[in-house]
């Protein structure tokens, strides 16, 4: 387990996360500071409790409008695998009438060659 130091408010804080993790969580860290630095510009000096109140308030704010969008997409994402499948089903039968339509077209012309190549034969012969 990896220990860091991350600053937040311009306090430090001692932190566990998993090897390899480090970068990401002062990334957060650095981001979480950004929203706190953010809302002292908006308000000024309102107290550093508040202030975090409200920085946690916006991540958990973002976090929920990206999971609403998540979730549509999920939706789309599962609206267009149906239309994939209905159109996979809707191409598949129509394979299946052009494969009828050109055998039958095929059995038409082996019969008309039939006919000719008799019709031809008894020409021959008469």
């Amino acid at each position: 387990m990896a220990q860091i130091t991350v600053t937040i408010n311009g306090k430090s804080f001692r932190m566990a996360c998993d090897d390899g993790e480090e970068e990401r969580l002062m990334g957060l860290a650095a981001r979480f500071d950004g929203w706190i630095n953010d809302l002292r510009g908006a308000f000024g000096e309102i107290g550093d409790q508040r202030l975090t109140v409200m920085a946690g308030i916006m991540a958990a704010d973002q976090l929920s409008e990206l999971e609403r969008k998540v979730a549509r997409l999920e939706e789309q994402l599962a609206d267009a695998k149906k239309q994939q499948v209905a159109a996979l089903d809707n191409m598949s039968q129509n394979e299946e009438e052009l494969s009828r339509a050109v055998n039958t077209a095929a059995a038409r012309i082996e019969s008309l060659a039939d006919g000719l190549s008799k019709s031809l034969r008894a020409q021959d012969n008469a």
